[in-house]
């Protein structure tokens, strides 16, 4: 049925719960399953210091690209815990729905497995959510938890 499974995972509770329904549809597809998380700046204030500072994004993005890899490493041991000893995870920056969408092309998932809601402000509110933005792009099935 699926052979490789993505599974974006922000650290929320409902990341969570997909998380371990992705590694429950692995383990049940025999299939690989890759843990993607993605960090973006919120505050204009940091978002005009990267576009005036590329080459040196400096200790903002380093803050954010570090507790990123802290969430995907928590999301290793979850899945580890689920059965899932061999996973893989990555971290990247942009904006989640379209970060996630392109990992998953990129990368050959057929399936993308996230919770409905996660970690998002009240932009993602008004504007709509990471999960309901991933269903409209994707190219593959996508299973929202």
């Amino acid at each position: 049925m699926f052979t490789s499974i993505l599974a974006p995972y922000d650290g929320s509770r409902n990341g969570e719960r997909a998380l371990r329904k992705a590694a429950e549809l692995a383990r049940l597809c025999e299939a690989e399953m890759t843990i993607l998380t993605v960090y973006r700046h919120r505050a204009m204030l940091e978002a005009s210091l990267s576009m005036v500072r590329q080459d040196d994004p400096g200790p903002l993005d380093a803050a954010m690209r570090d507790y990123g890899r802290e969430v995907a490493e928590y999301g290793k041991s979850i899945a580890a815990e689920a059965g899932m000893a061999e996973t893989r995870a990555f971290v990247r920056s942009g904006a989640p729905a379209r970060t996630i969408v392109a990992f998953a092309a990129e990368h050959g998932h057929d399936v993308i497995v996230l919770g409905s809601r996660g970690l998002g402000s009240i932009e993602d509110y008004l504007l709509g959510s990471v999960s309901h933005k991933v269903t409209g792009l994707a190219e593959c099935p996508v299973l929202v938890v």
